[in-house]
């Protein structure tokens, strides 16, 4: 609706990831050239953790879009499969056909398969989304496919893109034979209030603007503090903003628009996840008071 309003070609806030608007910012362009690479260079198991809506699947798309021509690209984007039912799914995304095979059947031609890929000059790249949320049967079926090999590179190159809760799987004692394929290991971060202005400048570019700033410094706080540096909220927080500015025939977002999105969001405040230490720290200071009070009530009673 605002589009004319404020000279854009499309809308610049979408939360649907299309690389157009891919902001390399904040260590995300070194970390897709680090993807990259390590896929490339066919190194075991990949891992890419971050918050909701921090840019998981973004990197996913910019990574398929530059990954040379030579390497197929697959993916998994159901994660409620049993350890069958992905082997069933990852010869699907090959073009195998697997109706009536029994599941030796269908291991058996997976490796045929990618082993005709690599003699054709081939690679096969697996993209896992959503790996936080697979059975740990699941992920273990998927690690066992990494045994695939050649003399001197493995036929299957595995990335997984999941939320922090995928550390914590991984962590698991049962896990650590995956845990240990892992050869790179990346986090997408929150984007700071600092970066806020250059992110909404290489969105609003990227949607055809070339004038002067659209957000005033007041709104860009207001969203880097409610949005809490979670890309998908400052997307959706920016895009009613701007509807707002366009409802009032504003050609500034100022600070009342950003509050007028703010309340239609209602977003709610992530829970902090505290360093290990601190809760180290804590415990400590507690036992410490609790010995110090028993200490002074034993020598209350000596001098009795």
């Amino acid at each position: 609706m605002y589009l004319s309003h404020f000279g854009l070609r499309v809308a610049p806030f979408g939360i649907t990831p299309n690389p157009a608007f891919f902001y390399a910012g904040n260590t995300r362009g070194d970390i897709l050239q680090a993807l990259l690479y390590a896929v490339c260079h066919g190194e075991g198991i990949i891992k890419v953790t971050g918050e909701v809506g921090a840019g998981k699947t973004m990197l996913c798309r910019m990574l398929e879009q530059q990954l040379p021509e030579y390497i197929d690209v697959i993916y998994l984007v159901n994660p409620n499969l049993d350890a069958e039912q992905v082997q069933y799914a990852i010869a699907a995304e090959l073009g195998l056909e697997g109706n009536g095979l029994r599941i030796d059947q269908i291991q058996r031609a997976l490796q045929a398969d990618l082993i005709a890929r690599h003699s054709r000059g081939r690679q096969v790249v697996l993209l896992v989304e959503e790996a936080q949320a697979m059975p740990l049967d699941t992920l273990e079926a998927i690690r066992l496919l990494t045994n695939l090999e050649t003399a001197h590179r493995k036929l299957l190159q595995i990335v997984l893109f999941g939320q922090p809760e995928l550390d914590q799987h991984l962590a698991l004692d049962s896990m650590r034979q995956l845990r240990e394929r892992i050869t790179h290991s990346f986090e997408v971060p929150a984007l700071p209030e600092a970066l806020l202005e250059e992110f909404l400048a290489c969105r609003l570019q990227a949607a055809g603007h070339d004038g002067a700033p659209l957000f005033s410094p007041a709104a860009t706080r207001l969203i880097a503090r409610h949005s809490e540096g979670i890309i998908r909220r400052i997307n959706i927080l920016a895009d009613k903003a701007l509807l707002a500015a366009y409802a009032s025939d504003a050609s500034l977002v100022q600070a009342s628009h950003a509050r007028q999105a703010i309340r239609e969001a209602a977003f709610r405040r992530r829970a902090r996840r505290r360093p290990w230490w601190r809760a180290v720290a804590w415990a400590g200071a507690i036992l410490l008071f609790i010995w110090a009070i028993s200490s002074a009530v034993l020598a209350g009673h000596g001098n009795l």
